[in-house]
């Protein structure tokens, strides 16, 4: 049956039917901070390899950014590098996102627009919260 609220089809992530909370969010963490998945390595392999390449690379980044040895215009380049790979790879390996409100359990099949506007929030938030936690401990050179 169609449901007319939502604008794709449902979709359910292997974890949407726990009953443990606890569990629920640690795979919902889980969920957003790591966008590969067995199926989507299976069915791409080259895209979900190379994605791990970038994600790592995104990772080494942050890490100079902390040792300081990057200034904050590079931080930024390379993260939203990796958010627009990003899409491509959870639209091969997790084609879904969340509808409704963000504590519910609702999930629906994702189009390009909406991995695009997910990740790209997801990052803005992740990268935010690093960028003024590095600036903060004085680890992270900004441009005057």
């Amino acid at each position: 049956m169609v449901n007319p609220t939502m604008p794709t089809d449902p979709a359910n992530p292997p974890y949407a039917e726990t009953t443990s909370l606890t569990r629920f969010i640690a795979a919902e963490v889980w969920d957003h901070l790591w966008p590969w998945s067995h199926h989507g390595f299976q069915r791409q392999r080259a895209l979900q390899g190379a994605g791990m390449a970038l994600g790592l690379a995104a990772t080494v980044v942050w890490v100079l950014a902390l040792l300081g040895h990057l200034q904050a215009a590079a931080v930024i380049g390379w993260w939203f590098g990796w958010s627009v790979f990003e899409v491509f790879v959870r639209l091969g390996s997790k084609p879904y996102v969340k509808d409704g409100p963000w504590w519910g359990r609702r999930y629906r099949v994702a189009n390009t627009m909406d991995m695009v506007c997910y990740v790209g929030f997801k990052n803005l938030l992740i990268g935010a919260t690093l960028f003024i936690v590095l600036k903060t401990l004085g680890f992270l050179v900004v441009l005057g």
